[in-house]
């Protein structure tokens, strides 16, 4: 029997949606933020890579759901397809079962940690790893154990961590070759990092 507190299958499927709604929805931000700053075409490719995935969301369990969605990102295009379809392949690693926030926090660590040893990229490097690490850190403190909540404080963390994105001077990816340029540039990875914590609110 499932606890209030775990998160089941189908609440991740919910969650996905919603992510999948706001990066459709906001796809221009993101393909704005990347044309100053990259290539053009991030929120192209991370639209175009939902739109498919939420046709295709299936699974018993979070880690199931996440698995579902991680076969769809590997094989879209871009730099940021084998990145997020790696980060979701570790969290379709996690548990069979639904997940207490102990399970949120170990899986969150695990696809995170797997993140920031392909793209050998560091807080601080301005990608989306400035948002990852600080939503994972958040979900390894928190004290509730409320899954709601416990998103919800990794929510928070990781929009604080795609907003310090602006100012920084990239070290990994094509802004990195632009320097001051691209400078006052949000990382449109961080803020899609950003987005899928948010979408878990009302979930």
């Amino acid at each position: 029997m499932t606890e209030p507190n775990e998160l089941t299958g189908e609440q991740t499927k919910a969650w996905l949606l919603a992510f999948a709604d706001r990066v459709i929805k906001d796809a221009d931000e993101l393909t704005e933020l990347d044309r100053q700053a990259g290539d053009g075409d991030f929120g192209w490719n991370i639209s175009s890579a939902l739109k498919r995935a939420r046709t295709n969301l299936e699974g018993e369990n979070p880690a199931e759901v996440f698995q579902s969605v991680s076969d769809t990102f590997l094989a879209s295009g871009g730099t940021s397809g084998p990145l997020f379809g790696l980060w979701f392949g570790r969290l379709g690693a996690g548990p069979s079962a639904p997940w207490a926030v102990s399970d949120l926090a170990k899986a969150f660590d695990t696809a995170t940690g797997a993140v920031r040893r392909l793209g050998k990229a560091e807080v601080g490097h301005k990608t989306m790893v400035d948002a990852m690490v600080p939503a994972t850190e958040a979900l390894a403190a928190t004290e509730t154990r409320s899954w709601r909540e416990a998103l919800q404080e990794a929510a928070r963390a990781a929009r604080v961590g795609a907003d310090s994105t602006s100012g920084m001077i990239a070290h990994r990816g094509r802004a990195s070759y632009l320097g001051e340029r691209a400078q006052q540039v949000l990382d449109p990875g961080a803020l899609s990092i950003a987005w899928f914590f948010d979408a878990a609110e009302g979930v």
